[in-house]
Formats: structure tokens, sequence, C-alpha cells
């Protein structure tokens, strides 16, 4: 008999502690406490992409008058957003909307496994979080010069457009600015390290995606007629 094989990409994982100092642990625990202590009107959830813009002086500038908290941590993928998510980081808020940024550290994952995992997330902040609108962002491509990741989060991009009719309260945003050069390549002007932004390449990204958010906090006619209701 014929069963459907199940794709790890969307199953929660508890993030090994491989260097012994229990960061990411730390790091979930603050976050469900910020949780209890904040109400954010935007929650920005994901891996390094998220956590590192929190560092640069955009955050303060475009996203903290927003009521935005930012719950990024290095190295996470699909999976360990997932379990985050699932242990406390939804619980005690009420946001407008949950930004999701995750995907490119999922190295052992498909294109199609990753797009399954990124689904696997929405899911849950749709059944968590009914009243939140979900922004997907794109992979940016990564590495100095093309290659197979680069490539597969080009991919994962290309079919995650299908996931939108299956979640109407999700958008997709392209926030890939022109990052790969005529040429192939990638400066380090844009990213430091051929995966990671710098202040210039964050500033190129973040703009699209603050327009964005301003739009979806603004309630339509019907939504404030459903919260006087």
């Amino acid at each position: 008999m014929s069963q459907e094989v199940l794709n790890s990409a969307a199953v929660p994982l508890y993030a090994e502690d491989i260097q012994g100092d229990g960061r990411w642990h730390s790091l979930h625990s603050r976050f469900v406490l910020d949780c209890k202590d904040k109400e954010p009107d935007i929650l920005f959830v994901g891996d390094s992409m998220v956590q590192l813009l929190h560092q640069y002086e955009i955050w303060r500038e475009l996203f903290s008058p927003l009521h935005a908290l930012n719950f990024g941590i290095g190295g996470d993928t699909t999976r360990h957003v997932l379990w985050r998510l699932e242990n406390g980081e939804l619980e005690n808020i009420k946001p407008k909307v949950v930004v999701l940024w995750v995907g490119t550290n999922n190295h052992e994952h498909s294109a199609e496994e990753v797009v399954g995992g990124i689904e696997a997330i929405v899911q849950l902040i749709n059944g968590r979080q009914p009243q939140a609108k979900v922004l997907v962002l794109s992979l940016l491509p990564r590495g100095e010069k093309p290659n197979p990741l680069r490539e597969k989060n080009g991919q994962v991009n290309q079919l995650l457009k299908s996931s939108l009719v299956k979640f109407p309260k999700m958008q997709l945003l392209n926030v890939d600015a022109g990052f790969v050069h005529s040429d192939g390549t990638i400066s380090h002007h844009d990213m430091f390290d051929y995966l990671h932004l710098t202040q210039m390449g964050y500033a190129k990204v973040c703009k699209p995606v603050y327009e964005l958010l301003v739009q979806l906090l603004e309630e339509t006619p019907e939504e404030k007629q459903a919260t006087l209701a």
C-alpha cells in the first residue's frame, strides 16, 4: 500500500545545541517573554536575514515605529521556525501582519520540500493568528557566482507563487532588488559574505517591504466594521 512521503521540511524540529552554549534556546525563551510583555502590530519571523536586520538603523527608522518585533535566529530552517511558533512565539500577542523570511538554510531539502515547509508555517500562523495577514518574503540569490543553492532559491520563489491560491491571507513579495549583476555575480557591497546583506543591501530590500506593510496595516471598511461588531 502506497503512503505519502513525509516532507521533513514541514516537521517541527528543536535546534540541536551543537556549540554547547544554549543560545538558540535562550533566544527562543526571550521571544516567548516578549510575547507576554509587548503588543506588536507586526511580527518578523525567520533566520539570520531577519535577525541581522534588527542590528541596522533601518530597523529603527522603518519598522520600530510600526510596532514590530523581530524573532529571527541565525541558521534556522523552516523546521526550527515551525517548532518555535508551535512553542510559545505566537501566544499572548495579536499581530496584524506576520512577516516570514526563511528557507535559504534548508540545505538538505529540495525546492518543493522548502515550499512545503513554508506553507506549513503559513498554515500554522493562519490557525493560531486568524486575524493576521502573512507576508512571505522571497529567498534572495546567494553566492558570488552562479551556483546550485542560488538556483534552488529561485525555484522556491517560482513555486511559492502557486501557494497564494491555497492561502488567501498570504502575500508574496519579491525582495530581490537586482542583486545579481549582468555577469552573474553578486557584489560584496550588497552582501558582505555573498549571503548576508550589508546596510546598503537591506536598504534596497526594506523599502518595498515597508511600503507594503503600511498598506496592509490600513484596515479596509469591512475590517473596521468587523472590529466594531
